[in-house]
């Protein structure tokens, strides 16, 4: 999940120590969410909802539904506030992959509280690949720690907070080793150049 560049939540400043927004940003993501609010009820609904998340999300229309879902906490078909900031927060940390370390440190209980939909104190690992992507966890590295880790098919807090480390350690581990690729391939490019004649 990335934000796009440009829009509103890039702008507010975020502690990426602490993975939270000032009060006065939480002011302004409060206003912004009334302005969203076109009914005035103080929540958003799905389509609100989606449309808020194509604007400033690369995620498609089944992961919204699925983000809209998991955040719909009374089943009402509307989204609060607490969790329209919750979500302010998780695609802000997103962006910085030391602050989604630190949120999934900080936060993994409430995390781990959102993903047990059925309030049983535990999680399927089914859920867990499903709800990757709001954590920029999917694919390959999603897999490798299910299987280094020998996720059980249920997974109580104990086993999901050890998961959600090593989550956060393979992505950053991923991060390096694309950066160095990127870093590598852009200085060869400058070694391959002609050099330049004076004229």
């Amino acid at each position: 999940m990335k934000l796009k560049d440009g829009v509103m939540l890039t702008y507010l400043d975020f502690d990426t120590d602490y993975c939270l927004l000032s009060v006065r940003n939480v002011q302004i993501l409060f206003d912004y969410f009334q302005n969203l609010d076109a009914h005035k009820k103080n929540t958003l609904n799905d389509v609100q909802f989606y449309h808020f998340m194509r604007h400033v999300s690369d995620l498609g229309k089944e992961q919204i539904m699925m983000t809209f879902d998991l955040l719909d906490w009374s089943a009402s078909g509307e989204i609060s506030f607490e969790a329209f900031h919750l979500l302010a927060c998780i695609l802000l940390c997103c962006e910085v992959q030391e602050s989604l370390r630190e949120f999934m440190h900080h936060h993994s209980a409430h995390i781990f509280e959102l993903l047990d939909t059925q309030g049983s104190g535990s999680i399927r690992r089914a859920e867990l690949q499903a709800f990757g992507f709001l954590f920029n966890v999917t694919g390959n590295v999603l897999y490798r720690i299910i299987d280094e880790l020998d996720i059980p098919e249920i997974l109580y807090y104990k086993e999901y907070k050890i998961f959600v480390m090593a989550c956060a350690e393979m992505k950053a581990e991923a991060n390096k080793m694309r950066n160095k690729k990127t870093e590598h391939e852009r200085s060869k490019q400058h070694e391959c150049q002609p050099p330049r004649h004076l004229t």
